[in-house]
């Protein structure tokens, strides 16, 4: 069974709800979850927040974070797996962050640079990547371990 059908599965029968932050990915994830019929019942939200002011107002991650840590860190995706679930009192909330390329990387920051939150409320888990290809190919990979880690929730 795909990832992302077996989530849905989870969610349904958890009576769980969904909702996303995205940046890097472009809004793939939830192309990816609302692919899948019936997908209203537990997917809410999704937010593209690929620039750093949408990230602050629509997201409410503190422009100090960004301006210390960056948009491309632990705790911006953090911060947006924790609010997009607070907008909408979803059951998850998914923050994805990250330099999918070809350029805007550094020796710091690297392209393929990824950082994935999940948050349920109790708990945020946040993890980082580095993928290694061309950009569709490192969005790819970067839904596949948001879905991972969003299955470790459920």
């Amino acid at each position: 069974m795909q990832l992302s059908k077996k989530i849905a599965s989870l969610l349904l029968r958890q009576k769980k709800t969904l909702s996303a932050a995205e940046s890097c990915t472009g809004g793939l994830l939830a192309h990816t979850l609302t692919n899948i019929p019936g997908s209203s019942a537990f997917f809410h939200l999704g937010i593209i927040a690929y620039d750093d002011a949408a990230k602050a107002k629509l997201l409410k991650v503190p422009t100090r974070t960004l301006g210390v840590h960056g948009a491309v860190s632990q705790p911006a995706a953090r911060l947006m797996a924790q609010n997009v679930r607070h907008i909408l009192k979803t059951d998850l909330g998914v923050g994805i962050t990250g330099i999918a390329g070809p350029w805007g990387g550094s020796r710091a920051k690297p392209v393929g640079l990824t950082y994935i939150a999940v948050s349920d409320g109790r708990m945020t888990v946040c993890r980082k990547f580095h993928f290694h290809g061309t950009r569709a190919s490192n969005k790819s990979r970067a839904v596949q371990a948001a879905l991972r880690l969003i299955l470790s929730f459920l």
